[in-house]
């Protein structure tokens, strides 16, 4: 069995700012554990909707909530966890074949999300059960 702790990490970006303001960098292949080929933003979302709700057999993904607040339900079969997406310094990076819920989105929510992958609806998981059938093998 594998371990959800080992499919997903939180990440700490650095502040790079100054009197100025904050600075946030984020680059593929450092800060970001994978070359970025996608990038897709969700908002104007309420606490009532419920994004993702898949897998990716390939994808991965970093997660990153540049604006207000957000819940990311993470599940690998046999674990699930919830994390707070709260900070715009905070990013959750999830591999491949991780089941992903988002929810709970505030008023002012922009979840920012970077992929390893083009868009490929033949990757996606899209049932639960399927999607247990395929990490219980």
């Amino acid at each position: 069995m594998v371990n959800l702790e080992d499919q997903i990490r939180i990440l700490d970006f650095p502040d790079l700012g100054d009197e100025r303001g904050n600075l946030v960098v984020v680059e593929g292949g450092s800060a970001i554990p994978f070359e970025i080929k996608r990038i897709f933003y969700i908002y104007g979302s309420d606490d009532r909707v419920v994004r993702g709700k898949h897998a990716n057999l390939r994808s991965e993904f970093v997660m990153i909530n540049v604006s207000g607040t957000s819940r990311v339900k993470v599940d690998n079969g046999s674990q699930s966890r919830i994390i707070e997406l709260n900070r715009p310094r905070m990013g959750l990076y999830l591999k491949s074949m991780v089941w992903k819920e988002m929810y709970d989105f505030s008023a002012d929510s922009v979840l920012l999300v970077l992929s390893n992958e083009h868009y490929d609806p033949e990757e996606y998981i899209r049932d639960y059960e399927d999607y247990l059938n395929v990490v219980k093998k």
